[in-house]
């Protein structure tokens, strides 16, 4: 079955590549022992994977607002998805697996707690400040570049560090965009400068894969989590069937599930690709897939059962955004420790995020060995404030839940 897909071998990011250099280069030299053997990529994977923002990700909604319910999608189990059918892709069309297995568990390391809710929350409020654009793709490069940090072999934090290949993929991954053909661009692109999701292209053939399987990713495994709540009618569940039968008449309304769709995008992008022309979807498999994502805004992620948690999670980052904002700044260590005996879990919390990435307590840094990049001036309004967002964007569900419980009880 492999043999009968076009082979993109020579395309592939591997060392015959001319973006070979440029993808595996790295802002800064990456500590290194004699032994270690893997490849660039493999590297990124495992210190993504060891990462504390990969492991939140389990305490992270996708869609639906479930931290009781063991069956229902998270966001580390959405990560998941991406990486097996980015996988799948990639070896059927002799593709770099190392680079497409990182740029997937990393590709929504920045996202909010609460979901796309919680995106939305965070960009009114940084617009509300006039502070830069708030988006989970951006959020992702920001935490893989800045944030997220690991012990070196000295025991000193360090910044992740990553390739340039795997970063371009995370910030570039948005599966939103709806393009039939997807090709890598040529340049190497300035990542920071990038302003907003599906901008640009993925400098790589792994990067475009992971962005088709963040869509076919998470299409089916939504709409069984939607069976799973019983919130589609019968209606609605026709209307499904006859979108599907479009294209599948041979898929019946008990066979909608994420296997059957997965099974059936992977092969019809596989077929239908090819070097010259791109990764690329048939006409009617394109159709079907804008249909069932259609279908899934209107009844799934629009669903009046989802108004009452957009509204409790806009209560709850706005309460703690607010709580941390209007502290004063001119005496803010005075202040959190006056704080501290009434919030203990959102000051020492917050105020060890400031130390690590601040100017705020020099010394106590050095006692720490911290030796990440500092990304705030304590000084700075703007700065401060968007230490607020960076803070709150990094929390679990359940971390930003016991802060609020916190702050509203006595």
């Amino acid at each position: 079955m492999i043999n009968e897909f076009p082979d993109f071998s020579s395309v592939k990011m591997d060392k015959d590549n001319p973006k070979w250099e440029i993808a595996i280069s790295r802002v800064h030299d990456l500590y290194q022992k004699d032994y270690d053997l893997r490849t660039p990529f493999e590297r990124d994977r495992h210190r993504i994977l060891h990462s504390n923002g990969y492991r939140r990700l389990k305490n992270k909604t996708q869609v639906f607002f479930a931290p009781h319910n063991d069956h229902i999608c998270t966001r580390i189990e959405h990560v998941t998805h991406v990486a097996s059918v980015a996988e799948t892709i990639a070896k059927l069309l002799k593709l770099n697996l190392d680079l497409v297995e990182a740029i997937a568990i990393g590709h929504d390391i920045g996202h909010a707690p609460f979901g796309h809710e919680g995106e939305n929350i965070l960009r009114k409020i940084a617009k509300k400040h006039n502070l830069k654009s708030f988006w989970h793709e951006g959020n992702s490069l920001h935490f893989i570049d800045d944030i997220e940090t690991l012990t070196d072999y000295e025991g000193y934090q360090q910044n992740l560090n990553l390739t340039y290949a795997v970063r371009d993929g995370i910030v570039c991954h948005c599966g939103e965009v709806d393009d039939r053909i997807l090709k890598p661009r040529e340049d190497a692109s300035d990542l920071k400068s990038v302003s907003k999701g599906g901008k640009i292209g993925a400098f790589t053939y792994e990067g475009c894969v992971v962005k088709i399987a963040d869509k076919i990713g998470y299409i089916g495994r939504d709409i069984e989590d939607a069976f799973s709540y019983g919130i589609l009618e019968d209606k609605q569940l026709q209307e499904l069937e006859d979108i599907i039968g479009q294209t599948y008449p041979d898929i019946k309304m008990t066979e909608i599930n994420t296997t059957v769709l997965i099974h059936k995008f992977i092969v019809d992008l596989c077929t239908n690709s090819s070097p010259d022309v791109g990764l690329c979807f048939s006409d009617d498999c394109f159709n079907v897939m804008k249909l069932i994502k259609n279908f899934n805004y209107k009844n799934i992620y629009r669903h009046e059962r989802l108004e009452p948690f957009k509204k409790y999670a806009n209560l709850v980052i706005n309460t703690i955004f607010d709580k941390l904002l209007y502290y004063n700044k001119e005496e803010l260590q005075k202040t959190l420790e006056k704080e501290r005996k009434i919030y203990p879990c959102l000051i020492s919390n917050f105020e060890e995020w400031l130390v690590k990435y601040s100017n705020y307590n020099l010394q106590e840094r050095a006692n720490l060995k911290l030796k990440n990049s500092l990304i705030y001036d304590i000084n700075s309004n703007e700065d401060y404030q968007n230490a607020i967002i960076d803070f709150i964007s990094g929390m679990s569900d359940n971390f930003a839940i016991t802060i609020f419980n916190e702050i509203i009880s006595f």
